[in-house]
């Protein structure tokens, strides 16, 4: 049986807090929540430690996973978030579903570079950020897709998605 329960794709280039922030809403609400970046296949991760932005190709099968999460969502009911860069239309489209929203977290690519400069531990080195917002399709009037700016604390970030989209806790 399908469900109306809603899934959200945060997106949007490397650095934004996709992270942090889908993290936050999904604790505080009870929801699921899947770190899009555990999905990339290992060939993806070697690429883009190695400095190398992904193409398409790459894209596709970890895109196929990244849908893979969220059609179980559907399939069991059950509200979910889920990180992605998503930054093409063609990309969100292989996502698209009803309930599915996306939020794109976007700010100054200047901020951006800073918080990727002081972050440990990921495979993305800042170098790549330049063609992630080259790369950036932003979402037309007809995707499900609202705008949060970074400018906002994380925390503002987590309150003004749970009011644009009016969501509720997992019950």
């Amino acid at each position: 049986m399908a469900s109306t329960a809603p899934v959200l794709v945060f997106m949007g280039p490397a650095g934004t807090g996709k992270s942090t922030v889908a993290g936050m809403l999904a604790g505080r609400l009870g929801w699921d929540f899947q770190e899009g970046d555990d999905l990339h296949p290992a060939e993806n991760v070697a690429k883009m430690a190695a400095g190398h932005a992904l193409n398409d190709d790459d894209r596709w099968p970890w895109l196929d996973r990244v849908a893979a999460w969220i059609d179980g969502q559907i399939a069991i009911g059950r509200p979910g978030v889920i990180t992605c860069s998503a930054l093409k239309r063609s990309y969100r489209d292989v996502l698209r579903r009803d309930p599915v929203s996306f939020v794109l977290l976007m700010g100054d690519p200047a901020l951006v570079l800073q918080r990727l400069m002081r972050r440990q531990g990921h495979f993305m080195p800042p170098a790549l950020l330049t063609s992630q917002f080259e790369t950036l399709e932003m979402p037309d009037a007809d995707e499900q897709a609202i705008r949060i700016d970074l400018d906002l604390p994380p925390q503002e970030q987590v309150d003004e998605v749970i009011a644009l989209l009016h969501l509720a806790r997992a019950s």
